[in-house]
């Protein structure tokens, strides 16, 4: 192999060393999908009026209705072409256990009502391997449910039931910006 010269061999491993930290912090190669690029900043602000501040409802789980809550967010910076929502569980034995992602939700958008999901939007695979909201069934305590809403710099062009680790990847690539909201389920 020949040796990698100047300023173009230096862009080259960047380039490589970009790779292999993509692949050993957890952007969804290597382990799992567990996190987004640090360099996304977390401005967008998340609520629920089902559960903000109090732990959600037996009516979000499988010993309930196993309704998806309403989420609200703001703080989407300019140049964002579309959102995307990745409910999931950090503390399940499948690290992370996804629940639920939507993608392709309008820029103008601010919220997913309970029940119904906005115009033009997708869902892809959750964990279970079935498209939209997968209630979880929490055997105790200790788990917390994560929605993370992302603001991406462009539309995904993703069919419906795309995997999860296909929608996952394209939403960690396309990320400008991200919000969370956490809770524990009360059984």
């Amino acid at each position: 192999m020949r040796r990698l010269a100047g300023a173009s061999g230096r862009s080259i491993l960047a380039a490589a060393g970009a790779v292999v930290l993509l692949l050993t912090t957890g952007c969804g190669l290597i382990g799992g999908p567990s996190t987004v690029l640090v360099a996304v900043p977390d401005n967008i602000t998340v609520t629920s009026p089902d559960f903000s501040g109090k732990a959600m409802g037996p009516a979000f789980s499988c010993h309930g209705a196993g309704r998806h809550p309403a989420i609200h967010w703001s703080g989407a910076p300019a140049g964002t072409k579309s959102l995307a929502l990745v409910m999931d569980d950090s503390a399940a034995p499948i690290t992370p256990y996804i629940y639920w992602i939507i993608f392709n939700i309008g820029p103008q958008s601010s919220d997913i009502p309970g029940g119904r999901l906005p115009p033009g939007a997708r869902q892809a695979d959750n964990s279970k391997g079935s498209i939209g909201y997968d209630p979880p069934c929490p055997a105790n305590h200790g788990h917390v449910y994560r929605f993370t809403v992302y603001a991406l710099g462009k539309k995904l062009s993703l069919e419906a039931g795309a995997s999860a680790k296909t929608a996952w990847m394209a939403i960690a690539a396309a990320a400008i910006a991200r919000g969370r909201l956490a809770s524990p389920i009360n059984p």
